[in-house]
């Protein structure tokens, strides 16, 4: 049986500067995916979603081999990140965010969105209670932290450790506050349709704050992975993937669950 990833290719483009590396896999409409504080993690959702999109996970400048030192804010890389998207020649598509990467698309999707179909937030940490601690970069506290269940899943691969004290040191730079006034003032006004995903034992971000993205944005929906934790993609991958597939098909139209196993076993 193929690993998982394994349809993706690599490639690289370059883009405000800045030589960005990609995974890609599929066809059909382009989704793109901004990653969470952990770099380009390839998920068994990906490789779902890959059947029925094309997908495009891009590698944030300073999350891979090459130290970024001049992005300054959120609002700068997801101008860098739509540089990025037009390099490949894409005009629409869709974005999906994954926990710190949530904030990035959000940006993404009010400077972009009129080349932005439909917003994915996969476990968004763009708002966040006081005192939220990141996840720390330990392999065994990591898993403890992401996952519902750390018994059932494969061990975390090992990272690198100069590499993730860089990433470290570029979360801590754009994580921002857990409320961004700037932020949460235009999305009132934001036109684009968005699916915003948690895990009922997520214990990173509290599941109920996706009630505020429901109350900001007049165009958001809301779902719930039961018994999945932060890492919904890696726990959850058939009910992610069905939620956010049936989600950018058919927008408002758009079913929980086709099936009801797929959510609630």
């Amino acid at each position: 049986m193929a690993g998982i990833g394994s349809a993706f290719r690599e490639g690289f483009v370059q883009a405000d500067g800045f030589r960005i590396r990609y995974m890609e896999a599929g066809d059909g409409p382009p989704l793109v995916h901004l990653h969470g504080s952990a770099g380009v993690w390839l998920t068994p959702a990906h490789d779902l979603l890959a059947r029925q999109f094309r997908v495009i996970a891009f590698e944030m400048p300073g999350f891979g081999a090459e130290e970024n030192s001049r992005t300054s804010d959120n609002q700068a890389m997801a101008v860098t990140m739509a540089a990025a998207a037009e390099a490949l020649g894409l005009d629409r598509y869709h974005v999906m965010g994954t926990s710190f990467g949530a904030r990035i698309a959000l940006w993404f999707a009010v400077q972009q969105a009129e080349r932005v179909g439909a917003l994915v937030l996969d476990a968004p940490s763009a708002i966040r209670p006081d005192g939220a601690a990141p996840v720390a970069a330990r392999p065994e506290e990591f898993a403890r932290r992401l996952y519902a269940h750390p018994e059932r899943m494969p061990p975390v691969p090992p990272t690198d450790p100069l590499l993730a004290a860089r990433r470290s040191a570029l979360v801590s730079r754009l994580r921002g506050p857990a409320r961004d006034t700037a932020l949460e003032g235009v999305l009132p006004g934001l036109k684009v349709p968005v699916l915003v995903v948690f895990g009922t034992r997520d214990t990173v971000i509290p599941p109920e704050m996706g009630r505020i993205y429901q109350s900001l944005m007049p165009d958001a929906h809301l779902a719930f992975v039961y018994d999945a934790g932060h890492a919904v993609t890696m726990e959850r991958p058939d009910a992610f993937s069905e939620i956010v597939a049936d989600f950018l098909e058919r927008d408002e139209a758009f079913m929980i669950s086709r099936t009801r196993t797929v959510i609630l076993p």
